[in-house]
C-alpha cells in the first residue's frame, strides 16, 4: 500500500511572496494617487493646480492687501470695507500702531493658500487693485474677521457698501472687548 504524501514545509508554496507583491502594487496605486509623483508635465501635488472659484495668495503686502495668482496672472487685491494699519511710512501715510501685527496675522492666514474673492459694484480702485472679500478654504469671512479681532477697523466706501453694518457692529464690538489695535492707549 502506498503511503499518502504528508505536505512538509519544503513542499508548501509559501504564499508571502504574492502578499508582498499585492502590498507593493497597492502601495504604488496610493503613492500615484497621493500626487506625489509626476505624471507628463503636471506635479500632482502643485499647489498652484487651479481650484475652482480660488485664487491662490503669492504675497501678503500688508494687513489689507496682497498678491494672487490666477492662472498665469498676478492680481494685486484690495479687501473692500476694511483698513488695516500701515506697515511703513509711505507717501501720505504714516506707520500705524498695530500693522506688522495686522501683516503677520494676514500671513499666517493666507500665504500660499487658497482664497475665494467676492466682488462688490467697483471692482477696481484708483491704483487699478482688485477690491474683494475674501474668503478662506473653511468659509471664514476674512474682512469680518480681521475687524471682529483688531486687525483691522471698518472703512467703507461707496458704492461698495455690502458690509457696511456687519463691519460697524464687528468693530463696535472687537473695541468695547479691547481686541487687537483697540487694546493699545492712544
Amino acid at each position: 500500500m502506498k503511503k499518502s504524501h504528508q505536505p512538509n514545509s519544503t513542499d508548501v508554496r509559501p504564499i508571502w511572496p504574492l502578499y508582498q507583491a499585492i502590498s507593493a502594487v497597492l502601495f504604488f496605486s496610493l503613492w500615484l494617487m497621493s500626487g506625489c509623483v509626476q505624471v507628463g508635465k503636471y506635479h500632482l501635488s502643485d499647489t498652484h493646480t487651479a481650484k475652482k472659484g480660488y485664487v491662490y495668495v503669492t504675497k501678503v503686502v500688508d494687513g489689507d492687501t496682497f498678491w494672487v495668482k490666477e492662472g498665469t496672472a498676478e492680481i494685486k487685491v484690495r479687501f473692500i470695507g476694511i483698513d488695516a494699519p500701515e506697515t511703513r511710512n509711505t507717501g501720505h501715510k504714516k506707520k500705524g500702531y498695530f500693522g506688522l501685527a495686522s501683516k503677520e496675522y494676514v500671513t499666517a492666514l493666507t500665504e500660499h493658500q487658497w482664497v475665494r474673492l467676492e466682488l462688490d459694484v467697483q471692482k477696481k480702485d484708483r491704483y487699478q487693485r482688485l477690491l474683494a472679500y475674501v474668503y478662506l478654504t473653511d468659509g471664514t469671512f476674512l474682512n469680518a474677521h480681521l475687524v471682529a479681532h483688531g486687525y483691522a477697523v471698518a472703512d467703507t466706501h461707496p458704492p461698495n457698501v455690502k458690509y457696511a453694518d456687519l463691519f460697524a457692529a464687528l468693530q463696535q464690538q472687537a473695541r468695547q472687548e479691547k481686541r487687537g489695535l483697540w487694546a493699545g492707549t492712544f
